[in-house]
């Protein structure tokens, strides 16, 4: 089985890359039936030479690999007909700007394989970078924080090598004693919680939080249990929430009367509750003025979150009486970090974080006949039609919806 790493080729570029030279190491090592060529590439995150320094091949000769390993959409133009693709596609919600690349995938009889839909059989995700956003992304608030106040200056995540040292420099702060909302316990808040822990700030629980005053900042992380509660004043719990999200409201204005800065690290369904409105943002008991947005919604459950913003330029500022944008500095108005490709920023380790999971969870169903479905739950195209599990597409390909 040869195995093809694509180079990068849509704007803005992306650095990261599916397998660093290590995890390639790696995969040779252990199944000797595997062979890996990179594509040559002026703008990933590890040189072409820290691959060929491990014995990696690195040659334009995509075509003649079989799978083909990418993290972002291929340009039309791009795609090699009659091979098997990895990339996010961002199809599987009828994106409407991607249309025209799922009938290009189609046409080509290229067999399409989202990262996105690579599950284990109780159907959760296992290879993500969802991790890495949550890391960059709460730096990125504090980074905010400090920009809207004048209070201090900190490097751009970019320019820094790794996690550690975007710790490092969060270490060095001398912040005022704020509070820290974060929402999540998947990867993405998780990620978060990692920052703020690794920095040392104290973290608190509910009704503390709620109800105390402290003398140094504080966070609190929190769930959907925490912020929704049943229309019908019944105790609910997580999972009656998932199942049924119209039954609740959201419980969220308790946290935002006591919040100054508010990162968002949790998944929204379909159907859930609204964390806060622009109502809500225009309430005089509502504190938050700054908001680190890592899901990243548009004209959804953050009320603030009207667009998303730019590693080049990533606060913006909502004033909460327009509804419109405005100087994030003005000192009515909520900062916004809406970056909505944060992993971007540190490339080196969401790579390798993710080849882990990728030739841990992948790889190896090339070799073992796909035995636990890893393979066929995430094709979504193959012999120029969609997968019966991806049927739900046809109308989205056809125009008709």
């Amino acid at each position: 089985m040869k195995f093809g790493i694509i180079r990068e080729r849509k704007n803005p570029p992306d650095k990261r890359v599916v397998l660093s030279p290590k995890t390639c190491q790696k995969v040779l090592n252990t199944h000797s039936k595997a062979l890996i060529i990179v594509e040559p590439s002026p703008i990933r995150a590890y040189a072409d030479s820290d691959y060929q320094d491990l014995g990696i091949t690195v040659a334009d000769e995509m075509n003649d690999c079989e799978v083909l390993l990418g993290v972002k959409e291929v340009p039309i133009d791009a795609l090699i007909p009659n091979k098997k693709y990895f990339f996010f596609s961002h199809t599987i919600k009828k994106q409407p700007y991607n249309r025209d690349l799922l009938r290009a995938i189609l046409e080509k009889n290229i067999e399409m394989y989202d990262h996105e839909v690579i599950t284990n059989k109780q159907e959760q995700r296992v290879v993500a970078f969802g991790r890495y956003a949550g890391i960059v992304g709460a730096y990125n608030g504090f980074r905010a924080y400090g920009l809207k106040y004048n209070s201090f200056q900190l490097p751009k995540a970019n320019d820094l090598p790794d996690q550690q040292a975007l710790i490092n420099e969060l270490k060095k702060l001398e912040l005022p004693n704020i509070k820290v909302l974060l929402t999540g316990r998947g990867r993405v808040g998780n990620g978060s919680r990692e920052m703020l822990d690794g920095m040392g700030m104290r973290r608190v629980n509910v009704t503390e939080y709620l109800e105390e005053t402290f003398d140094e900042p504080v966070y609190c992380q929190i769930d959907a249990g925490e912020y929704n509660k049943r229309i019908d004043g019944v105790r609910g719990n997580k999972a009656n929430f998932f199942a049924h999200p119209e039954e609740y409201k959201s419980n969220f204005f308790r946290f935002a009367k006591v919040t100054d800065f508010y990162i968002a690290g949790h998944f929204y369904g379909q159907g859930a509750p609204y964390l806060f409105t622009r109502e809500d943002a225009k309430d005089k008991d509502f504190k938050i003025r700054v908001v680190a947005d890592i899901s990243c919604d548009i004209d959804g459950p953050v009320a603030s979150t009207i667009k998303p913003s730019t590693i080049a330029d990533p606060i913006y500022g909502y004033d909460p009486v327009t509804e419109s944008e405005t100087d994030f500095t003005n000192a009515d108005a909520i900062a916004v970090m809406a970056v909505d490709n944060l992993p971007c920023e540190l490339p080196r380790d969401a790579s390798e974080g993710f080849g882990e999971a990728f030739i841990k969870n992948v790889i190896p169903a090339f070799f073992n006949e796909d035995k636990d479905g890893v393979l066929e739950r995430a094709r979504m195209t193959q012999n120029g039609k969609l997968t019966e599990r991806y049927a739900y597409l046809q109308d989205y390909v056809d125009g008709k919806e």
